[in-house]
C-alpha cells in the first residue's frame, strides 16, 4: 500500500480508504451479516489501508470497532461525523458532544483522528461554523477529536457551494469533497486553494452508478448533450468512455476512475465503499497502477471541463 502525509495533520495514511457508507455500508445494506462485514474490515487491514472513515448516520461504527479492536490505536487512522441537520435545523453544541461521545463508545476509542461536521449545505455553513466549531475545538483541547473535518453534500450541491465557503476559514483540518471524472469542478473551485492551505483531502464519489453501470452513464451523459452542457460532436452518446477500454489503456472504467482521482493534485485518499472483498481487492489494485496517460487525461478534462451539476450518482 502507498501512504502520503494528510495535508497539515501529518497523518500518515493509505491513499485508498474504506468508506463504511455509501450504498453498501460495508455489506449491510445488501444483506451481509455484521461478522461478514467485520471480516471485510480486517480484510482492507491486511491489505494495508489504515485509513477508514464512517459516520453516525452509517450505522456502521460498532462493526469499525470490532473490526479494529485488536489493532494498535496508532496503526488506524478513524474518520467519523456528525449530522448537523435535525428536521431543517442545525444542532445544538450540546447535541454534538452527546453525538461524539456515542460515536466514541460505538468505534471503542476515547478519541477519533479526524471529526467531520457531516454533509452540510451551502445555507447551513455559516450557523454551523459559528455556533458548532468552538465546540469542536474545546473537545480537541479536552483529548477526543485530533482534527477537525467537513463534507459537502454533494448530490444537491454538486458545485462544491459548502466548500468554496470553508476554504475561505482557517478551522478546518480536513476537507471530504465529491470529484470524478464527470464532475471535477472541485480542482478549479476547491482543490486550489487547499493546496494552497495545506488542508487534507479526502474523495468521495470517485465511482458511484454512472461508472460502474454502464446504462447509467449513458443517461447522465445523454442528460448533460440534451441540456446543453457537453458537445455531441465530442462524445459518442452510445458509449461515452468506452475509448478507454477499447484502447488498452485501462481494464474497466472503475479502475480509470479510481487512477484518474488519485493523480489530481491535492487529493490524499480516495474512498471506497464497499460490501464484497473481491470488490476491495480490485479498488485496492486499481489505485496502485499507474496513473492515466497523459492524453487520456487531458481528453477527460476536455470532455467534462466546466461541468459541476452532476454527481455521477
Amino acid at each position: 500500500m502507498d501512504f502520503v502525509t494528510l495535508g497539515r495533520t501529518g497523518l500518515r495514511v493509505s491513499v485508498l480508504g474504506l468508506g463504511a457508507g455509501g450504498h453498501s455500508r460495508l455489506g449491510q445494506s445488501t444483506g451481509r451479516s455484521a461478522d461478514e462485514s467485520v471480516a471485510l474490515v480486517r480484510r482492507s487491514l491486511d491489505l494495508g489501508v489504515n485509513f477508514i472513515d464512517t459516520a453516525e448516520s452509517y450505522r456502521t461504527e460498532e462493526i469499525v470497532g470490532r473490526a479494529v479492536r485488536d489493532v494498535a490505536r496508532n496503526e488506524v487512522v478513524i474518520s467519523t461525523k456528525k449530522s448537523i441537520d435535525r428536521k431543517g435545523v442545525v444542532v445544538s453544541p450540546a447535541d454534538l458532544v452527546a453525538g461524539l461521545e456515542a460515536s466514541l463508545r460505538r468505534l471503542g476509542t476515547d478519541h477519533v483522528d479526524v471529526y467531520h461536521l457531516h454533509g452540510v449545505l451551502p445555507e447551513q455553513y455559516e450557523q454551523a461554523r459559528q455556533t458548532l466549531v468552538p465546540e469542536m475545538l474545546r473537545q480537541r483541547e479536552a483529548g477526543k477529536i485530533r482534527f477537525l473535518g467537513i463534507t459537502e453534500r454533494f448530490v444537491p450541491d454538486p458545485g462544491h457551494r459548502t466548500l468554496r465557503r470553508a476554504v475561505e476559514d482557517d478551522c478546518w483540518d480536513v476537507y471530504m469533497v465529491g470529484l470524478n471524472v464527470l464532475n471535477q469542478s472541485a480542482r478549479p473551485r476547491v482543490l486550489g486553494r487547499a493546496i494552497e492551505k495545506d488542508i487534507g483531502i479526502l474523495v468521495m464519489f470517485t465511482v458511484r452508478n454512472a461508472l460502474s453501470h454502464p446504462e447509467r452513464l449513458v443517461e447522465v451523459v445523454g442528460e448533460l448533450i440534451d441540456s446543453g452542457r457537453l458537445d455531441p460532436a465530442s462524445v459518442d452518446r452510445g458509449d461515452p468512455l468506452g475509448w478507454l477500454l477499447r484502447d488498452g489503456i485501462a481494464a474497466s472504467l472503475p479502475e480509470a476512475a479510481y487512477r484518474f482521482c488519485r493523480a489530481e493534485p491535492g487529493v490524499h485518499v480516495v474512498l471506497s465503499g464497499t460490501g464484497s472483498v473481491e470488490h476491495l481487492e480490485q479498488n485496492v489494485a486499481s489505485i496502485h497502477r499507474p496513473a492515466l496517460p497523459p492524453t487520456a487525461r487531458d481528453r477527460l478534462v476536455g470532455l467534462f471541463d466546466g461541468i459541476d451539476n452532476v454527481s455521477a450518482q
